[in-house]
């Protein structure tokens, strides 16, 4: 594989998973506060439904660059870990990405059951 491919498969594993749960929580967010209006509930959507795919789709990504950083850092096998120039850099990030995926696939998964188990407009 190319330099630049494995470049762009680290820049995605690196910043897919915290780009696609900020945008599932802000998201989330809008679909919960419009399901709990007057206006929004006249669409006539179900909110749980749609905070269900949200989260399947943002899980999706965050797998996807899982994935990415898997294979950036399998290319990457024989540099060592202290390398310096790109490919040292490119090994350092996909390590990197491999842990932070994991967390960010479990931080939207509980941001998803938390969402449709807890809906924010019933009374206490």
């Amino acid at each position: 594989m190319t330099r630049s491919r494995l470049e762009l498969l680290q820049w995605f594993a690196l910043f897919a998973g915290p780009l696609a749960w900020a945008t599932e929580h802000v998201v989330g967010y809008g679909i919960s506060d419009a399901s709990c209006r007057v206006a929004g509930a006249q669409w006539g959507l179900d909110a749980t439904v749609l905070q269900i795919v949200l989260a399947v789709l943002t899980a999706i990504v965050v797998i996807a660059a899982w994935l990415a950083a898997f294979v950036a850092f399998r290319e990457t096998r024989s540099v060592d870990d202290y390398t310096p120039g790109p490919l040292g850099r490119i090994r350092f990030f996909a390590q990197a990405a491999l842990l932070g995926n994991v967390l960010f696939f479990v931080i939207v998964v509980l941001d998803g059951v938390s969402t449709v188990h807890d809906l924010p407009c019933h009374q206490a």
